[in-house]
């Protein structure tokens, strides 16, 4: 009897999911979850050990290979993890290996881990003052650099040579004495170190944020007698301490020996974030990582390793925040958890929130997640029973919520001479009195460029994208049509390129046009746009807004960059231009969408002493997800929107799947979903629903053109068995890429 530990090995590919059986060779140690070298055919391939265990290969019947090496000695993947890769790729159709490459950074997915070196130079021996009297005085540079070298320990070379201008000569003769060495060692990159961070204390809680902390508590203490606990919803308006209670919380699980993972929605709200966290945490050295898509692939590998190396225990970032290798985790936090943002869109297609709940329950440890406009997922989840429910409804130190006024663009429209009316005039004068008072305005847009895009008024030429179904967005600045999904830009015609009329005009607006707007009415207010344009140089958002929290600035003029999230006890004035942007779009969600929009927006408004006041100018006052809004009343809202939903059977009351078509070759794309289509609705199950094949909302994108089918069902799990079973007897042609999104959040 020979037993002896075999591993699974799952093999790196892009469309694999192919295990295979591996011998673990005496003297090396494999652990689940570790990246190992593997042979494979005639050749080496690198996989993910995936389960572990003792097999008697006498009666194998076969020759087991063993494995080569391992690429890395750590498991990059927790237990916790494993089980949860395995769950996404059931529930969203994903191969497994696609996955584990999107749980691991860049620099982790290859065959070896790519770390940075650099050259380190230190003390061989101590060395004395006696040893630095005895050097000639020929000597005397070196002399000089053995003394820095003494006082600095150990020292970058090219700080020493450089900061410290010491030549390199002078430590190549210590080096050839004996007396330093020249070592190369890992370098971890912190993309926070230029800040200093002042230790903060934790507040005093009022009675709402008290019951929220206890029901966190008795989760934890619920979960050590091996009871199941539910998520738990904190539904509580702007302004109301929401997070004072996730630090509370993370700072009991700290104190326990446990980890947490913060998820925010927006890449701009992680540095306020990160800032208030490392402020509490600062007493505890490297204790938060940050994880987000703005930092460049080395910083994020490194903050990845802190965590993998149980130096950090705090995790804050965006949606793959969730996938931290966090060991023995104490808290999961989902911070606006309502936002689109965590809803991936590539594959594996999977929603952050849901992911978050998922792994809570797999390491059972509690689920925080916190809003003041949840999504309707998650509030038919609450009253249902499925999750626990905590209110906020009082901004902390009673603050009043903020005086939402209704501007209807219509009769503004009668009023101005000629042009779209941008500032209404309430919304100007209010603009007036902040300046002369000395506070601080937002204004929100949800739309970037000069203009919407630019059209002939002899003959209705309107410039479109080449290569996808939209219009091109005029950018001033940049001088250049651009479109919003591709990319293609050009230079803006001068005259029109079908009638050679010089009647072209730019027709809507943007961030970029309401910023040359606002310098000409208000020529002595300091004024900053804020959207993906003016933000491009790393660290620039941080700078943009420590300036405005510094009063540096008056008018903050921005895109859903500054929507949500962010606190300005001295912003008294908050203006929507549009409130209708992405309402009279054909998509379920987009009164959802914009009531949470204007609420999360309004929020910024009187968060410090003063009372704040928030005008909303809309072409459709009377919508209800601008009324309800206007009253702060989300329930309201709630009740009748889910009301509409059931009664046409829109989600949360069912799941779907979006099942798209694309290829460069319009027919092919067009007849392999028609062929899918004829499959699906053959011997379809009971409960399951097809809609007929159609082009998509975005017919081209990308050269690509593209059609889609959706089906509808009670059960995700159902849906997903039935598409699987489909897909997996259909071969496409290679031009054509199909694929599929369950509980999608955009239909285009």
């Amino acid at each position: 009897m020979a037993v002896e530990q075999v591993a699974k090995v799952l093999i790196d590919g892009a469309t694999s999911d192919l295990s295979f059986s591996y011998l673990v060779p005496k003297g090396i140690t494999v652990l689940e979850g570790q990246r190992v070298r593997i042979p494979l055919r005639n050749r080496s391939a690198i996989g993910t050990v995936t389960a572990l265990e003792q097999i008697d290969t006498a009666t194998v019947g076969y020759q087991i290979k063993p494995i080569q090496s391992v690429v890395s000695e750590d498991a990059f993947l927790t237990a916790g993890l494993m089980k949860l890769a395995h769950w996404i790729s059931d529930f969203y159709l994903t191969p497994v290996e696609s996955v584990i490459r999107t749980m691991l950074p860049k620099p982790s997915r290859g065959g070896e881990e790519k770390r940075k070196f650099a050259k380190f130079v230190e003390l061989v021996d101590e060395v004395t003052d006696a040893d630095l009297a005895a050097m000639p005085a020929r000597q005397e540079k070196q002399r000089i650099a053995l003394e820095k070298i003494r006082e600095l320990k150990s020292v970058l070379l090219s700080e020493l040579t450089g900061k410290h201008e010491i030549s390199r000569s002078s430590i190549k003769a210590l080096e050839t004495k004996n007396l330093v060495k020249v070592t190369e060692k890992i370098v971890t990159r912190d993309p926070m170190k230029e800040v200093d961070y002042v230790p903060s204390k934790a507040l005093v809680m009022n009675p709402e944020q008290e019951v929220v902390l206890k029901m966190v508590f008795d989760s934890w203490d619920a979960i050590g007698r091996g009871e199941p606990v539910k998520p738990i919803l904190l539904y509580g308006v702007t302004g109301s301490g929401k997070t004072e209670v996730y630090l509370q919380a993370i700072q009991r699980a700290i104190d326990e020996g446990k980890g947490a993972i913060v998820l925010v929605p927006e890449i701009a709200l992680t540095p306020q974030t990160a800032d208030r966290f490392k402020q509490r945490f600062a007493h505890i050295k490297d204790q938060v990582a940050i994880l987000h898509s703005n930092l460049s692939e080395g910083e994020r590998h490194d903050e990845w390793r802190k965590v993998l190396d149980q130096k950090a225990r705090i995790v804050i970032g965006a949606r793959s925040a969730i996938f931290s290798p966090i060991k023995n985790l104490g808290l999961i936090v989902v911070d606006e958890e309502h936002e689109n943002s965590y809803k991936q869109d590539s594959a594996p297609r999977y929603q952050a929130r849901d992911i978050a709940v998922v792994r809570g329950h797999l390491e059972k440890c509690p689920v925080l997640l916190g809003s003041a406009t949840p999504s309707l997922e998650t509030w038919k989840n609450a009253e249902t029973g499925k999750y626990d429910v905590a209110y906020m409804r009082q901004r902390v130190d009673d603050q009043k919520m903020p005086l939402i006024r209704i501007i209807d663009m219509r009769q503004e429209g009668r009023k101005a001479a000629s042009g779209p009316t941008i500032l209404s005039t309430k919304l100007r004068k209010s603009m007036e009195e902040r300046l002369a008072d000395g506070e601080q305005t937002i204004l929100f847009l949800n739309r970037r460029g000069f203009a919407r895009n630019i059209l002939c008024t002899e003959c209705g030429y309107v410039s479109n994208c080449r290569h996808c179904a939209t219009t091109l967005t005029l950018h001033r600045g940049d001088d250049r049509l651009i479109c919003h999904i591709c990319g293609f830009s050009q230079l803006p015609p001068r005259k029109c390129p079908e009638c050679s009329s010089k009647s072209v005009v730019n027709a809507g607006y943007g961030t970029e046009r309401v910023e040359e707007i606002l310098r000409q009415v208000f020529t002595d207010a300091r004024i900053t746009r804020v959207d993906t344009d003016s933000m491009r140089k790393k660290n620039a958002l941080r700078d943009t807004l420590n300036a405005f929290r510094a009063r540096k600035i008056d008018i903050l003029l921005g895109t859903q960059m500054i929507a949500k999230g962010l606190h300005f006890p001295n912003v008294t004035l908050v203006g929507i231009l549009n409130a209708d942007v992405g309402l009279h779009i054909p998509d379920i969600r987009a009164g959802e969408r914009t009531f949470q929009l204007l609420t999360q927006v309004a929020g910024r408004a009187g968060r410090g002493e003063l009372e704040g006041e928030v005008v909303v100018q809309t072409y459709t006052p009377h919508h209800p997800s601008i009324q309800f809004a206007r009253h702060h009343d989300f329930e309201g809202f709630a009740e009748q929107e889910l009301a509409m939903r059931r009664q046409f059977k829109h989600p949360p009351y069912i799941h779907m799947a979006l099942i798209t078509c694309r290829s460069v070759h319009q027919e092919r794309a067009e007849f392999s979903l028609k062929t899918l289509h004829a499959r699906l609705t053959k011997n379809l199950p009971e409960g399951i629903s097809v809609t007929d094949p159609l082009p998509s909302p975005l017919v081209k994108s990308h050269d690509q053109w593209r059609f889609q089918v959706v089906l509808k069902s009670n059960g995700a799990r159902s849906l997903a068995r039935h598409i699987r079973g489909v897909l997996s007897q259909l071969t496409f042609p290679n031009d054509v890429i199909v694929t599929v999104d369950i509980d999608p959040y955009s239909m285009a």
